[in-house]
């Protein structure tokens, strides 16, 4: 039987601290208006201005370098590639104008305008860069 006084005396003790603990912090708390009061909200610095925006379009413009503009170096090989088209094309036409072409074809006529094609398409693929 004293034992079981003992444990209901010291649970009555703790009780009896825990709500005087409690009833302080509540005084202390009620006193300066913060008790049960809710967070303020702040927006984070990382959120888009716009709810609605996709993400990475609320931000400032990416700046992506010029692909229209070719390099110079590319530039100059297109010019030299185009020239050497030119001068080709116009040794094509030569070899058309002294040829009877209606008697034979000659195998020169292809070959040189095999060498145009192929000299164009390097020239396309050197443009798109």
């Amino acid at each position: 039987m004293g034992e079981s006084m003992m444990i209901r005396s010291r649970r009555s003790i703790l009780i009896v601290g825990a709500t005087g603990v409690a009833g302080a912090l509540t005084e202390i708390l009620g006193s300066r208006g913060e008790a049960l009061q809710s967070p303020q909200y702040r927006p984070s610095p990382n959120a888009p201005g716009n709810a609605n925006a996709p993400a990475g379009t609320d931000g400032p413009e990416i700046i992506h370098p010029d692909k229209d503009a070719p390099n110079n170096i590319n530039q100059m090989q297109i010019v030299g590639l185009v020239h050497q088209l030119y001068k080709l094309s116009g040794e094509l036409q030569d070899e058309v104008d002294h040829t009877n072409i209606k008697a034979t074809f000659p195998l020169s006529v292809v070959k040189k305008a095999q060498q145009i094609e192929k000299l164009a398409k390097q020239i396309k693929e050197r443009a798109k860069g």
